[in-house]
């Protein structure tokens, strides 16, 4: 799952849901000094990303990436449900996606002495040309793909083409994350429901 996967299965709870996100940013043993709801978010974003790269839908959907690809076949199926979380919004959420990505971006902004620097240094980006919201739109998502293949990887790399995968296997994957995402929210709230027991 991708950031708005994370922050989308966040429990109610403004610094658990950044903590959910931070999972991205900051590896578990740097993450000592945060706040214990930080901590938590953490720790719930490293059982989303087991369940999910576990989970046979989502095995499926990385068959379906083009072999050039396959390699990097979990960081763009991650950012390909993003998409179709967007697209497919007012099924998983009353909130409007608009409102939601606005909450996020201030709750970010509300806990930055708390964000690692690579975060903080795209959080303005992030949230002047809404990232979260933009993954509604392929081409929002292949703006996403080119800036992963330019910043996060260091050699040269096909990622940035990942938006032909998308398109060429749009149907068959947006069944695969229509199929696969209940089931990963029922699995959240099982193990939130076990946390608070």
């Amino acid at each position: 799952m991708n950031y708005l996967a994370h922050l989308h299965l966040a429990p109610d709870n403004p610094a658990t849901r950044v903590g959910n996100l931070l999972g991205d940013f900051l590896k578990p043993s740097r993450a000592g000094h945060l706040p214990l709801p930080l901590q938590q978010g953490m720790l719930l974003h490293r059982q989303i990303d087991s369940h999910t790269d576990s989970h046979p839908l989502v095995r499926q959907s990385k068959n379906r990436i083009a072999p050039i690809r396959r390699r990097y076949a979990g960081i763009l199926v991650d950012i390909f449900y993003d998409h179709f979380l967007a697209r497919h919004w007012t099924s998983f959420s009353s909130m409007p996606l608009a409102d939601f990505t606005a909450r996020s971006y201030a709750e970010l902004q509300a806990h930055r002495q708390w964000l690692p620097p690579r975060l903080l240094e795209i959080l303005p980006r992030m949230q002047a040309q809404d990232w979260l919201g933009s993954y509604a739109e392929t081409e929002g998502i292949a703006a996403v793909l080119r800036g992963f293949s330019r910043h996060r990887i260091q050699r040269d790399n096909p990622v940035a083409n990942g938006i032909d995968d998308l398109l060429q296997q749009y149907s068959s994957l947006e069944a695969d994350f229509l199929a696969f995402y209940p089931q990963l929210q029922q699995a959240v709230a099982q193990r939130l429901s076990l946390a608070v027991q």
